[in-house]
């Protein structure tokens, strides 16, 4: 290293200075122009072209490509099956009550409140929104274990983060509208529901977390708690997680103030196959990504109650599932992707 900085300084140092106080310069590569050296990249406008770079990959064309039938068969599902379900912007006699409005001749006369009429002798009318859309919510889990590889796979993070972006596609598509928030130990990101491709950027740049930066605790019932009070119209809600660290009755009595309202909930469950079937190696050192707590064991002494066990919580969760009308669907990282799509339709389609 000394010897190249020698030899570096002796080529710069060649030639005498082209006059008197100016600095010394090789004299193969002369000083620019004034103005003509760009300015450097902030870290701050580097980074977020770096995120618009990740962003831009968890939703491409060529996937989008392999899911147009899918999403064509979807789309004319719901116009054809739900219309008359969902919320409109047009203002009609049946579903949420807006406001009074006067009547005026012409009117139907059955639509005057005579409640109203019979107090202040006022003829009005009731306007209603008539329910033709419906809010989608997305809620994914960007907790540290979210960050689990196996080998020759993705992370869970990241499958979770490009299932969400291919469902908000698929949910505006289909003239949804759709939020995501994401949720560690608590809510740590909210965009509101919207449609178009404007939001579904926005939602794009924020699956960046979840599938790159995943990280921290989890406390998915406490995240829930807090949806209850984000979420102002009722809709579809769709939970993206391992849904690891908390007892399945934990996770359905925060549920229960959603289900009240009248949400229809699914829960996508997402592993990876060595954390259904423990890795096959003589001596395993085990270390929690969310806390750092580490154990070392044989996994081939414990790998078949591992499995059982593993089982055991999936079957809870599909069971008090169905007591509790949320559905459940567990899906590998392993496994084809298409699998997450189908069950959002099959979830969408038995609920109406």
């Amino acid at each position: 290293m000394a010897a190249r900085f020698a030899a570096a300084r002796g080529m710069a140092s060649s030639g005498p200075p082209p006059f008197p106080g100016a600095k010394e310069s090789s004299p193969t590569k002369p000083p620019p122009f004034p103005g003509s050296a760009k300015p450097r990249e902030s870290a701050d406008a580097a980074d977020e072209r770096n995120r618009e770079h990740l962003a831009s990959r968890l939703l491409d064309q060529s996937e989008l490509e392999r899911f147009k039938n899918l999403i064509v068969f979807a789309k004319t599902t719901v116009e054809s099956q739900f219309s008359g379900r969902h919320k409109s912007p047009d203002l009609g006699s049946g579903g949420e009550f807006v406001e009074y409005q006067a009547y005026l001749p012409g009117l139907p006369i059955h639509a005057i409140d005579w409640r109203i009429y019979a107090r202040t002798r006022k003829l009005v009318i009731r306007r209603y929104r008539e329910e033709t859309d419906m809010d989608v919510h997305l809620l994914v889990d960007a907790s540290g274990s979210m960050g689990y590889l196996g080998t020759g796979r993705e992370n869970k993070g990241r499958r979770a983060a490009r299932i969400a972006a291919a469902l908000a596609y698929l949910m505006m598509k289909q003239g949804d509208k759709a939020s995501l928030t994401l949720f560690a130990d608590r809510v740590i990101d909210h965009l509101p529901a919207g449609g178009g491709q404007r939001h579904l950027l926005k939602a794009l740049r924020s699956l960046v977390r979840p599938a790159h930066e995943p990280t921290g605790l989890t406390d998915l019932p406490g995240a829930v708690r807090e949806c209850n009070r984000l979420f102002k119209r009722r809709g579809r809600l769709i939970i993206l997680s391992d849904l690891l660290g908390h007892d399945p009755a934990e996770i359905f009595d925060a549920l229960g103030p959603l289900l009240h309202r009248g949400f229809e909930i699914l829960l996508m469950q997402i592993l990876d196959p060595e954390e259904r079937m423990l890795p096959d190696a003589p001596l395993a050192h085990f270390v929690d990504m969310e806390t750092g707590e580490s154990i070392e064991v044989e996994p081939a002494e414990i790998r078949d109650a591992y499995a059982a066990r593993v089982q055991e919580r999936c079957d809870t969760l599909a069971e008090d599932g169905a007591k509790h009308r949320v559905e459940f669907t567990s899906l590998c990282t392993e496994s084809p992707y298409r699998e997450a799509i189908e069950a959002y339709l099959g979830f969408r389609t038995s609920k109406n």
